[in-house]
């Protein structure tokens, strides 16, 4: 096992009329301590399927996943999640939405005073430290998932896990936060798998792409390196021939290559890297 995340022989199977519903096939990946992933796929291939295992919100029919050499078996604190929609409680104001993740899990570690500049801290970070005060209906759909990752950040997990996390963003938004994010991401060395249908966004982002192929019974067909160097500048990338060559590759393994690949046998118990590629 080299992986700081490793999902290993991973199958899903939801119940179904015929007997079962397969979702995922054979899905081992190995993910590097600070690493930035991203998974691309059509609609239906089990993308948030694979993040929802790892999260420990779904429990993979066989095989497994480990995190920092400790199987999960349950969500913790160790795996921070942000979705699509912010998931913020409505009735408390910014301040208090990341302060009851960070009391849930540094009460009694951390001193009153040590938790409110924790929070304030992690508020700053995503620039949200002008809203303290405000509930949610009164901060912009942006704003909201700005709280959302000061909130997820704040209790210091191994792994952040992104669920399509500027789906329903306006373009610059999504373009703002974006850069807020691999800021961040940069700054703390966090390990990072995010679910994305946005090509540029996945180029843009990541240190490498992970291609699902169609499902029923989806794996991963393709796994890309992103050689560019870091920090990223969007303007300067749209001229850049690797930035291209990549997007270009991701296309046309979605749009042209993709097909159902064969997962790569492995012992039982095994835990080596084993990125399966498209012929």
């Amino acid at each position: 096992m080299s992986g700081y995340l490793t999902l290993s022989r991973v199958d899903m199977t939801f119940p179904g009329p015929n007997g079962g519903n397969p979702v995922l096939q054979g899905i081992d990946l190995d993910v590097r301590r600070g690493e930035y992933i991203s998974l691309i796929g059509h609609s239906g291939c089990g993308k948030s399927t694979v993040l929802n295992i790892v999260a420990g919100l779904l429990k993979a029919t066989s095989g497994g996943v480990i995190v920092d050499n400790r199987e999960v078996n349950a969500p913790g604190p160790d795996r921070a999640v942000v979705f699509q929609n912010h998931s913020l409680l409505p009735w408390l104001t910014v301040y208090q939405n990341v302060e009851i993740a960070v009391d849930k899990i540094f009460r009694r570690t951390r001193s009153a005073a040590e938790r409110k500049e924790w929070i304030l801290h992690n508020l700053a970070m995503v620039n949200m430290s002008h809203a303290l005060d405000r509930l949610p209906s009164q901060i912009s759909g942006g704003m909201k998932q700005r709280v959302g990752i000061a909130r997820a950040l704040a209790m210091e997990p191994k792994v952040l896990l992104l669920d399509e996390p500027f789906g329903a963003l306006d373009a610059l938004t999504r373009a703002h936060l974006q850069d807020e994010v691999i800021r961040i991401q940069s700054e703390l060395g966090s390990t990072v798998m995010m679910i994305t249908h946005d090509v540029d966004e996945a180029v843009l982002m990541s240190d490498r792409v992970v291609m699902m192929t169609n499902g029923p019974a989806a794996t991963i067909g393709q796994v890309m390196d992103v050689p560019l160097e870091r920090p990223r500048n969007r303007i300067a990338l749209a001229e850049d021939k690797v930035y291209n060559h990549c997007r270009q590759e991701i296309l046309t393994f979605l749009y042209e290559k993709q097909r159902k690949v064969e997962p790569i046998s492995r012992p039982a118990g095994a835990f080596g890297r084993k990125d399966k590629v498209a012929a």
